[in-house]
C-alpha cells in the first residue's frame, strides 16, 4: 500500500483561506511598519532606552488584562465581522499616529505632550490586540477542515513572517525616505486592503453559546483547558520566558544608531531579518513538517535562539548582526510551527477563542515583557550586556525545562494528534 503524496499547498486551494492569508500578510506588514516607527520616533524624540522597553510594557498590560475576555467575546461573536471592526480600529489609530508625530503637531504642543500622546495610542492598540487576535484564531480555523489544520498553520505563520520580513525594511525605508507622515499613510491604504480581503469570507456559524454561566466563568475554562494540558502547557511556558528574555527587538534602535551607526534604513532590515530566518524555515517545514522527536527538535531550536541573540548582542559587524538575526529566527520559526500546530489541533472548537488568549497572555505579552526587560536591563547595565545576559537566561531556560518537563521530550506530533 502506497502512502498518499502529501501536497504542502493543501491550505492555499481554498479561497477563503487565500483571503485570510493576504488580510493576514498585510495587517503584520502595517503592524510592524508602525512599530518600527514609533520605536524610532520614540527614541528620536527622548533619547531614552528605557522608554522603548515601556512601548512593549504599555501594549502588555491592557492585552494580559483582558485577554481572556477578549476570547471570550471572539468564541461568542461572528468571527470575521468582530477581525474586521478590530482592523479598522487599528486604522484609526494609524491616523492618530500620523497626526500626533506631524512637525507641526510636534512644534505646537511639545515634543514631551506628543510622546505622551503616542503611548496612550499603544496602550488603545493593546486592547484590541485582545479582541482581534483570538477572532483571527478562531476564523482561521473556520475557514479550512480540521485534516488541513497544519498546512493552514504553517501558510499563515508564513504569511505572518513575510509580512514581518516586508514591514520593518519598507517601514524603515520609507521612513528615511519620504518621512514619518506619509509612510503612516502607507499603513493606512495597507490596512484598508486587509479590511477589503476580510471581507471577501463569509459569516461563520457562532459555535459557543454561554448557557447559565457567568462571563467570568467562561472566559477561565481556556485558562483550566491549558493548565490541564500539559504538552500545550509545558511548550507555551518554554516559549513565554524564552521570548521574555531573549527578545532583543527593543533595543535594535540603539544598536542601529549607535553601535552599528546605519540609521533607520538599517533599522528596518535588522527588524526585517528574524522573520527572513524564520519564514524561511516555515517555507521548509511546508514540504518536510516536523513528527518524530518534536519535543527534542524544539528545545534545540529554543536553546540555538539564545545563542544566536548571544552572538548579535557581541557583534559589531552588521552583516554579522543581520545572520546572527536570520539564524535565531529560523529557529523560532521551529517553535512558532509546533506550538500553534499543537493548539489549533488539540482545541475543542468552541473554546479557540479562549485558547487562543491565554496563548497570547503567554506568547504574544511576552513579547512586550520580554522589550521592557530589555529597555530596564540595558539602562541598568548597558545595552551589550542586556542582550547577552537575556540569551544567557534563554538557554538556562531550556536546559531547566529538559530536566523537569518529559512531556516535552517525548513529544511526537503525530502521536499527539491521533491521541487528542
Amino acid at each position: 500500500m502506497t502512502t498518499p503524496k502529501r501536497d504542502p499547498y493543501q491550505a492555499l486551494r481554498y479561497k477563503e483561506f487565500r483571503a485570510y492569508v493576504l488580510a493576514r500578510f498585510l495587517i503584520t506588514i502595517a503592524v510592524t511598519m508602525q512599530a518600527v516607527i514609533i520605536g524610532y520616533e520614540i527614541y528620536e524624540l527622548t533619547n531614552s532606552k528605557l522608554l522603548l522597553g515601556l512601548i512593549g510594557l504599555t501594549e502588555a498590560i491592557p492585552a494580559i488584562g483582558i485577554a481572556m475576555y477578549g476570547g471570550y467575546v471572539a468564541d461568542k461573536s461572528e468571527k470575521r465581522n468582530m477581525l474586521t471592526a478590530f482592523v479598522a480600529l487599528y486604522m484609526l489609530m494609524c491616523v492618530l499616529l500620523l497626526v500626533f508625530t506631524h512637525t507641526s503637531f510636534i512644534s505646537s504642543v511639545g515634543k514631551d505632550n506628543v510622546v505622551l500622546l503616542i503611548f496612550f495610542i499603544i496602550f488603545f492598540t493593546g486592547i484590541a490586540r485582545s479582541f482581534s487576535g483570538p477572532a483571527s484564531f478562531g476564523l482561521a480555523a473556520q475557514i479550512v477542515p480540521r485534516e488541513v489544520y497544519q498546512s493552514s498553520i504553517t501558510w499563515a505563520s508564513a504569511a505572518w513572517q513575510s509580512g514581518a520580513v516586508l514591514g520593518p525594511a519598507v517601514g524603515g525605508i520609507l521612513l528615511g525616505k519620504l518621512g514619518i507622515t506619509y509612510t503612516f499613510a502607507i499603513i493606512v491604504v495597507f490596512l484598508s486592503v486587509a479590511v477589503i480581503s476580510i471581507l471577501q469570507i463569509e459569516k461563520k456559524p457562532i459555535q459557543f453559546v454561554p448557557k447559565g454561566e457567568t462571563v467570568y466563568q467562561s472566559a477561565i475554562q481556556g485558562l483550566k483547558f491549558v493548565f490541564e494540558n500539559k504538552v500545550i502547557l509545558s511548550c507555551i511556558s518554554l516559549d513565554l520566558f524564552a521570548v521574555l528574555f531573549g527578545g532583543a527587538v527593543a533595543l535594535l534602535p540603539v544598536y542601529a544608531k549607535d553601535i552599528l551607526h546605519v540609521g533607520a534604513e538599517g533599522l528596518g532590515w535588522l527588524r526585517a531579518s528574524q522573520a527572513v530566518g524564520a519564514i524561511i524555515m516555515l517555507l521548509i517545514l511546508a514540504y518536510y513538517p516536523i513528527r518524530k522527536h518534536a519535543g527534542l527538535i524544539l528545545l534545540a531550536a529554543v536553546f540555538g535562539f539564545g545563542v544566536f541573540i548571544i552572538l548579535f548582542g557581541i557583534s559589531t559587524i552588521f552583516w554579522f548582526s543581520m545572520f546572527c538575526l536570520i539564524m535565531s529566527g529560523a529557529l523560532d520559526g521551529i517553535s512558532v510551527s509546533v506550538r500553534h500546530t499543537i493548539i489549533q489541533m488539540s482545541t475543542p472548537d468552541n473554546m479557540r477563542g479562549r485558547v487562543s488568549a491565554v496563548n497570547s497572555m503567554f506568547i504574544g505579552s511576552s513579547n512586550e515583557i520580554g522589550e521592557f526587560e530589555s529597555g530596564a536591563t540595558a539602562a541598568a547595565m548597558g545595552t551589550i550586556p542586556a542582550v547577552i545576559f537575556g540569551g544567557c537566561m534563554t538557554c538556562l531556560v531550556v536546559i531547566v525545562t529538559y530536566f523537569i518537563s518529559p512531556s516535552i521530550r517525548k513529544m511526537e506530533l503525530k502521536e499527539h494528534h491521533s491521541s487528542e
